[in-house]
């Protein structure tokens, strides 16, 4: 479900019109969270820590608004919920696209997240997705702890769904540090917004465990 954003009367109208015409209208942003409360929580109940991170990157998506908005031709389309998109890979070191149903309730987000997986892994087909719009995009790249990321992108489909990636942690001074690449369509939000992203992420891994 989704309601129409009326753009006359849009605060961020005039920042709308200037960057949807840009050929690179995306922005991206990275920065490191702390998640040594969350690696000790998985390692003491056996967790998913992807899952973790996936249910925290969906209900902050969920919370602000800037993240739920889609660009569909000459509208903004704002969606009352927004559900998970992620990579997964394969024994055979491809991957396939898995779709999660959001709930706010974190072990039926993460019950709901292992049967995903688990179908995804029993043969389904290569589904991008492309038309599925109240979907925030993830990725992970557990293998390199990387400060930079840029995503493939597919111009001229009208796509405006954030990519959130997750890279490998690293420990520094007796903690663990995650990179955390934000990636959006500026015509919809601005730094600001990310930052709040990045503040929230934080506070729902320092409550992980509580």
């Amino acid at each position: 479900m989704y309601t129409e954003l009326n753009l006359a009367t849009w605060h961020r109208k005039e920042l709308y019109d200037l960057f949807r015409t840009y050929d690179d209208p995306f922005f991206n942003l990275v920065g490191y969270v702390d998640v040594t409360d969350l690696r000790s929580h998985c390692k003491a109940t056996g967790e998913s820590f992807l899952l973790h991170t996936l249910f925290i990157s969906t209900k902050i998506c969920n919370e602000i608004q800037a993240f739920r908005l889609r660009m569909k031709e000459e509208k903004v389309l704002i969606f009352d919920t927004i559900h998970t998109g992620s990579t997964i890979l394969l024994d055979d070191e491809s991957f396939r696209f898995c779709y999660i149903e959001y709930s706010p309730d974190r072990a039926a987000f993460l019950e709901n997240g292992r049967t995903a997986f688990e179908a995804v892994k029993q043969g389904a087909p290569l589904d991008p997705g492309l038309n599925q719009m109240n979907v925030i995009h993830h990725s992970s790249i557990p293998w390199v702890s990387f400060s930079s990321f840029k995503h493939a992108r597919k111009y001229g489909n009208n796509d405006s769904v954030p990519k959130i990636t997750f890279g490998k942690y690293f420990e520094e001074n007796g903690r663990y540090k995650m990179p955390l690449s934000v990636e959006v369509h500026h015509a919809l939000m601005d730094g600001l917004h990310v930052g709040r992203f990045f503040e929230r992420y934080q506070e729902e891994l320092d409550d992980v465990g509580q």
